[in-house]
């Protein structure tokens, strides 16, 4: 807008202009670039703090994945495929509406909680299982170290395993992903509804409770902590 054209406006006017030219930006920014976004629960703690403590807000990189694909121990950020959401529906268009989208433009108040955030733990081709004779999750037999692991399921070798009577719940697998798709968990391991969650049965057909998510659902990768102020900081 040239200074001659502003001076033509009233104040309020040219107000609202700059106003809706910054989330005209903002919105540009962050469906193209980098995306905020609100933690919705614990299952990433301790990494990402849930929404029963306000739930930190993370910056997600859009461009993480352009010409590539997530890796395992990445933390991404994902469209809740319909399969995660049962007897879910779609938003009915109302007042609430407004409210959520400007959640998930600003990261203020409540978003669309239509999105997830959890760890990759298998892509395309990989097989993973739990558990190795220490209690361990496997990527293609090979035990993965998980040192944000907190409040796991309980394991004890000999008297609660993957092998005893009454099996941990630890326990799953083997599975090897389709071509396409991401094993996601979450590091509060057992507070997490993530891939595995419906096979922590007693004996489960791993094909046929793990549940994936399509690379075509992934928003982006987290890269930092900006709110609140005494965490803040970029994810390790």
């Amino acid at each position: 807008m040239s200074p001659r054209f502003r001076r033509r406006l009233p104040a309020w006017a040219a107000f609202a202009l700059n106003l809706l030219a910054a989330f005209v930006v903002a919105g540009l920014i962050q469906s193209f670039v980098l995306k905020l976004y609100r933690v919705p629960s614990g299952s990433m703690e301790p990494t990402l703090q849930g929404s029963a403590n306000d739930g930190d807000r993370i910056l997600v990189n859009r461009l993480a994945y352009l010409g590539g694909s997530p890796q395992a121990g990445d933390v991404v950020v994902f469209s809740r495929p319909p399969t995660w959401r049962p007897g879910a529906t779609d938003d009915d268009g109302g007042p609430g509406s407004a409210v959520r989208a400007f959640g998930d433009l600003t990261g203020i108040g409540q978003g669309s909680e239509l999105y997830l955030v959890k760890r990759v733990a298998a892509r395309g081709g990989q097989t993973i299982a739990c558990c190795d004779g220490q209690g361990r999750v496997q990527r293609n037999g090979v035990a993965i170290d998980e040192p944000y692991v907190t409040k796991d399921l309980p394991f004890e070798p000999g008297r609660l395993d993957c092998a005893t009577a009454i099996r941990s719940s630890r326990c799953f697998g083997p599975f090897t992903v389709p071509d396409g798709e991401l094993v996601v968990l979450g590091d509060h391991r057992s507070a997490s509804a993530d891939s595995v969650i419906a096979c922590r049965a007693a004996a489960p057909v791993a094909e046929q409770c793990l549940r994936t998510v399509p690379l075509g659902a992934v928003v982006g990768r987290v890269e930092a902590r900006i709110w609140p102020l005494g965490r803040i900081g970029l994810l390790a």
